[in-house]
């Protein structure tokens, strides 16, 4: 069973008992979180919302907060001498899918 929800303005496929990499959310680790906006889930059974599924949620907790791969963002203007060097780590949220109910 797999269901699509919607997480912060983002739609993510998501099935029990795996890990989702998602945008950084305010929410303590270990913390658990429902999420209603459930817009399809699949499986034996095929239920499409009409934008959302009615009675839908996804519960997960919050395995972990973290920081992404470095991102190189360089400037340069030639025969200036111009040139900016600049580094960025995205920060990220890990969750733990727990239970899909429809």
């Amino acid at each position: 069973m797999y269901a699509i929800v919607e997480i912060a303005g983002r739609q993510y496929k998501v099935s029990e008992n795996t890990f989702l990499i998602v945008n950084r959310l305010d929410a303590e680790t270990g913390s658990k979180i429902e999420f209603e906006n459930v817009l399809f889930i699949g499986g034996d059974k095929i239920q499409v919302g009409s934008p959302t599924v009615a009675g839908a949620k996804v519960t997960c907790s919050v395995a972990e907060h973290g920081k992404g791969d470095k991102i190189i963002v360089f400037k340069k203007k030639r025969r200036k001498g111009y040139t900016v060097k600049n580094g960025f780590r995205h920060s990220h949220t890990c969750l733990k899918i727990e239970s899909i109910k429809a």
